[in-house]
């Protein structure tokens, strides 16, 4: 592009926090932009029931719960692009930030980074086909869907042994799944998960595949031994993948500062990265948590911290550009 308008605000993601920024924004009179992605939503689009959200007593669909912070954001103004944002170069000075979604450019004073992680994945049969459908990557927020069942823990670090220890106070059994005799997990977090009676350590042992039942849910999981390669079929109705999550900071790696994880470091409690103008959200900030309710609360504070940057912030002579359509608006009205 040879001119462009410049934006106050982009938000690069949807999801909780992508959206929640959108409403602060759009109700502040910003005008802001949603690069939301194909698979707008989140990780909430591939969720079925969600019961531990504030405000929805019976529960919500995570499509549906999607779809109304979406709603939302754009009954105040904000505008969607339901693409992906290819390329970011965000000006380290404070200048204007350049998006691109394909080779189409824009141009914002402030940039809102809210595009969330994905869960790593095992990449075994039947994984993607029985996702939501008692394969999950969050206890904490499906535990409920298996009580009284048997339910599996897959992986070997402190966020498997947490996510253990909470899944026993719902499920029948849970059985802790890892490669290796050895956890990564600290001393204290693998005695808390083996001091509890429906826990069971299960190594050392890889998952070779999830089966269905009749009803087309997960019901087995079949093991495979990784010293003698026996395998060994256990029951299972729900299985937790906990490995860890991805980022999607690629997009920004070299521009903003990351944690060795890929997590997008903000400044003490606020949003604001190391770039002025430039804030970011959500599980792209968040690797303890990385709830709806958590990321949410951050996008609020995400588009407060932009609200006040741009409070405060003159407009460089950079973002005076304008489009020709303006211009000649311009024009016509002053002959």
């Amino acid at each position: 592009m040879s001119e462009a308008t410049t934006e106050n605000l982009i938000i690069i993601g949807s999801g909780p926090a992508g959206y929640t920024a959108a409403l602060y924004a759009s109700r502040a009179d910003l005008q802001p932009v949603v690069i939301e992605g194909f698979l707008w939503g989140g990780l909430l689009q591939q969720t079925t029931e969600v019961e531990n959200y504030p405000g929805f007593p019976e529960g919500v669909m995570g499509p549906e719960m999607m779809q109304k912070f979406r709603d939302q954001a754009e009954r105040f103004g904000t505008r969607f692009i339901t693409d992906e944002a290819s390329r970011v170069e965000l000006d380290r000075d404070g200048g204007v930030h350049r998006v691109w979604v394909g080779g189409e450019e824009h141009r914002a004073r402030a940039v809102v980074l809210a595009m969330g992680a994905e869960p790593r994945k095992l990449g075994v049969p039947g994984e993607e086909e029985l996702a939501a459908r008692g394969v999950s990557y969050c206890a904490t927020c499906d535990a409920a869907f298996y009580r009284d069942k048997p339910a599996l823990i897959i992986g070997g670090g402190d966020s498997a042994m947490e996510e253990a220890i909470f899944l026993s106070k719902f499920a029948s059994t849970v059985g802790i799944v890892h490669r290796r005799a050895e956890f990564r997990a600290s001393q204290i977090m693998i005695e808390r998960a083996r001091s509890i009676g429906n826990i069971e350590f299960l190594t050392p042992y890889a998952i070779d595949r999830f089966a269905d039942g009749d009803g087309g849910s997960l019901s087995r999981a079949i093991l495979r031994n990784v010293d003698t390669e026996e395998t060994r079929e256990v029951e299972a109705e729900g299985a937790f993948i906990a490995i860890g999550h991805e980022p999607n900071s690629r997009i920004v790696e070299g521009q903003v500062e990351l944690t060795d994880g890929g997590n997008v470091v903000t400044e003490g409690k606020s949003t604001r990265t190391g770039v002025p103008g430039v804030f970011a959200a959500g599980d792209l900030v968040d690797h303890t948590y990385r709830q709806a309710i958590t990321a949410a609360g951050s996008g609020c504070q995400a588009a407060l911290d932009a609200e006040w940057y741009l409070r405060d912030t003159p407009p460089s002579p950079e973002a005076q550009w304008v489009s020709h359509d303006e211009v000649e608006e311009a024009m016509a009205s002053s002959s």
